[in-house]
């Protein structure tokens, strides 16, 4: 089968790409660096002809609430006319726990988006949301450093490893789309700044951890339930110890 990959060479992109030609499947990793743009239309008819699925790992280069907004949508839009064109039988997209509950931030706005115009594109699609990658706690870190201290809220997460997210996305690709949404995550749950402070031990970083309930996640107020799923998410098997060692100081 033929499966193309939008963000095909990114973190994700890379290891599902692997992963699905490992079964034997014929796997096009799409990104401008490899002529297929989705902003311009450049390349996607010819990457599209003869595919069946296509799964979009895009993501925007900026994080300004403009520019992603209009990242997604057009994106979404020229993307989607495309496979439309060319009779793609699945549309899978990897999207965000908690998006429809983060709508202060630009960020989730313009992912809330993505997700509508896929609702109502008629095509047959899987929605996955997942937790926060564990390779993101560097950038979530950097996000709340304020001098020598790092202010996040205490709110719960159930971070997952890009390995875990790579070997869903590979299952749902070779699976019947179900036009819905399902949820994916870490194998454990714990407060946002513990594990930022674990994170911070394990890595000989000597900046402290403060939780703030005020502080923003990417512009969003966080509670205890923003960002983690009670509905019956498939469970990664990557714990952080098992992840830490091996991919912390990458």
């Amino acid at each position: 089968m033929k499966i193309v990959i939008i963000g095909g060479t990114g973190l994700i992109g890379s290891k599902t790409v692997e992963r699905l030609r490992n079964r034997g499947h014929d796997v096009i990793a799409a990104s401008p660096n490899t002529g297929v743009n989705t902003i311009t239309g450049e390349g996607l008819a010819e990457a599209l002809g003869g595919a069946e699925v296509v799964i979009d790992l895009a993501n925007s280069p900026s994080f300004e609430d403009k520019a992603v907004m209009d990242f997604f949508e057009r994106s979404g839009r020229n993307l989607l006319a495309a496979e439309k064109t060319a009779g793609i039988k699945h549309h899978i997209a990897l999207s965000v726990v908690g998006t429809e509950r983060l709508q202060e931030s630009g960020y989730f706005r313009a992912k809330l988006a993505q997700e509508k115009l896929i609702k109502e594109s008629g095509l047959p699609y899987t929605i996955v949301h997942s937790t926060q990658f564990l390779e993101f706690l560097s950038g979530i870190v950097q996000s709340g450093t304020v001098g020598d201290s790092v202010h996040l809220a205490p709110a719960y997460v159930q971070p997952i490893a890009s390995d875990d997210v790579a070997d869903a996305m590979t299952d749902v690709a070779l699976a019947a789309p179900i036009n819905g949404t399902i949820e994916i995550a870490g194998p454990e749950r714990s407060k946002l700044t513990d594990l930022v402070a674990r994170y911070l031990v394990a890595m000989g970083d000597a900046r402290k951890v403060f939780p703030d309930a005020e502080a923003r996640y990417f512009g969003a107020r966080l509670d205890d339930g923003s960002l983690v799923s009670d509905n019956n998410p498939r469970l990664g098997r990557i714990t952080f110890e098992q992840w830490c060692p091996t991919s912390a100081r990458k």
